[in-house]
């Protein structure tokens, strides 16, 4: 939600294809965001606020088709511009979800393509700028490994040279996230015979992205203190 607004499906629209002068712009009763456009003396279509002042309507105004069928395309492309600032009113979005947003929603291409275009302009879409905040986010919040990073920003849309590039630059110590992953973790296996925790804690960590060698190096370093049967860590027993 932007500015108390709520995101929309676009109204389902009988296609006006004539012309005429137009004779009324009025006030819609259910959303006054919206005006109703009257040709030669009858309703022809609605539109919002914002594009009637934009495209200058005027009473008098004539229409010819062509018009009439840019100002419907000027009309959904604000709809679609509204539904995607409310998308990113929460988090910032990847290019990729923006659109996936929008085709859910039922909009045209042609008002999906303006509405990008107009995000880009506005600085509200940044691929680079996204794959960096998810990279820093996830390091700080839910630690994971380049693998998994790299899985999710493919899936976000992020071209891969992208994800390449901002991983490379990321300041990520694998091996001490995965450290402090299994250690958090490992309590979970109380009880558990020391090969079968160390089984699911290799998986966890595989699930979190980490490479083998890391995942058996936090392994090695993790399982070491684990107690056995007698209560005696690995270390202990070896004294």
């Amino acid at each position: 939600m932007i500015g108390g607004r709520r995101t929309e499906r676009p109204e389902p629209r009988e296609e006006f294809v004539g012309g005429g002068r137009i004779t009324a712009i009025t006030d819609q009763a259910h959303d006054p965001e919206r005006v109703s456009i009257s040709l030669d003396g009858a309703f022809a279509f609605g539109l919002r606020r914002e594009v009637a002042a934009t495209e200058a309507l005027a009473m008098g105004d004539e229409l010819d088709p062509a018009r009439v069928a840019a100002l419907c395309g000027a009309d959904e492309a604000a709809k679609a511009t509204s539904a995607a600032l409310a998308f990113l009113a929460t988090r910032p979005r990847s290019e990729q979800e923006v659109r996936r947003r929008l085709l859910q929603k039922g909009f045209a291409s042609g008002a999906i393509e303006a509405t990008i275009s107009r995000l880009y302009d506005w600085r509200y879409l940044d691929d680079a700028d996204f794959a960096r905040r998810w990279v820093e986010q996830r390091a700080t919040y839910h630690p994971r490994g380049r693998r998994l990073l790299q899985h999710e920003l493919h899936h976000k849309g992020i071209d891969r040279q992208t994800v390449e590039a901002t991983i490379g630059a990321a300041d990520l110590d694998e091996a001490a996230a995965a450290l402090e992953l299994a250690r958090g973790k490992i309590r979970s296996y109380h009880g558990l015979e020391p090969a079968v925790a160390r089984r699911r804690l290799g998986a966890f960590l595989a699930r979190r992205g980490y490479n083998w060698d890391i995942v058996r190096q936090t392994l090695d370093a993790v399982t070491r203190q684990m107690p056995d049967d007698d209560g005696e860590s690995a270390e202990q027993s070896q004294i």
